[in-house]
């Protein structure tokens, strides 16, 4: 990436040391890292752009690294726009055997192993492994409500097909990690919408609970009603799962949710809402929500 420059770049381009110090404090060039630098103005271009800080980063990663680097894992799940259940701390970057050093900048985590062509892509101009490349690293790597969130998101978005998520896991069959990615890949689901949907289906798994259909619509009388998160046909239930921040933001979403809730019910449906702690704290009370809503789905089923 041209705009990205080293400190020998800028050297060579005639700029003095003192020079570049004097660009960065009237804020022509941006310091992005120990020498490494890009100019201002290209920054404020990237910014407006979701990934836009990421670029940055990344590309003066790649600036510092060893030729054959490429932009992976949790880093190039963000630049190709894929949901992660946690934000990264470090640049990831991964290089072919006998490329250079493993070690590398503090703020770069450095993974050595094969780059197929076939695995490697590119993203702001930059080299970066695939989609499904991504996906199977992460699901190798990470634990499994990690693996099967960008799993799932790769899914959702049509970034990747299951079929080209198994022909990566077995290009990489020998590799660590690969049984927990086949078990990721199985899993995942391209209806989960949300991160928070798919840690929930983690989640009901992990409880034991029966698994759910996804984004289900309901219709009474050939009339719509609703499309639900999660259904659960058999026991006549229904599980949402919110973020609360859209009902603070807009309050007329919440009374909307209370008619669709109410609604819902009259035509003989349990509905369970669940918020983002629930989720990921409370699980047990999520677990004893849903088998109460599942006895009472049943007797109403029944009567």
């Amino acid at each position: 990436m041209p705009e990205i420059m080293t400190t020998d770049e800028l050297l060579c381009r005639g700029k003095s040391p003192r020079e570049i110090q004097t660009m960065v404090a009237r804020g022509v060039l941006l310091r992005l890292a120990s020498g490494v630098y890009t100019w201002a103005e290209f920054a404020d271009r990237l910014r407006p752009i979701p990934a836009g800080g990421t670029v940055l980063k990344a590309a003066a990663g790649l600036a510092t690294s060893a030729v054959g680097g490429v932009i992976s894992h949790q880093t190039a799940a963000e630049l190709h726009g894929l949901d992660l259940l946690t934000q990264p701390s470090r640049i990831t970057l991964t290089r072919p055997p006998g490329v250079g050093s493993k070690s590398g900048k503090r703020w770069v985590a450095v993974h050595t192993a094969a780059l197929p062509a076939s695995h490697v892509g590119y993203r702001f101009a930059m080299p970066v492994t695939t989609v499904p490349r991504t996906v199977v690293d992460l699901a190798r790597e990470l634990d499994f409500t990690a693996g099967v969130v960008v799993a799932d998101s790769a899914l959702h978005q049509r970034l990747a097909s299951k079929q080209e998520l198994r022909q990566v896991l077995a290009d990489c069959r020998r590799w660590p990690g690969t049984v927990r990615a086949a078990k990721v890949i199985d899993f995942a689901d391209g209806l989960a919408e949300s991160a928070l949907e798919s840690i929930a289906r983690v989640l009901f798994r992990d409880l034991g609970l029966p698994p759910p259909e996804l984004q289900v619509e309901i219709r009474s009388e050939d009339r719509f009603i609703a499309r639900v998160d999660f259904l659960w046909r058999q026991f006549r239930t229904i599980a949402e799962v919110d973020g609360a921040l859209k009902y603070d933001v807009d309050p007329t979403r919440a009374r909307t949710q209370l008619r669709r809730d109410k609604e819902l019910r009259r035509v003989g449906y349990e509905v369970e809402h669940f918020v983002w702690p629930e989720i990921t704290r409370g699980q047990q009370g999520v677990g004893s929500s849903l088998w109460t809503a599942f006895a009472r789905g049943r007797q109403r089923a029944a009567s």
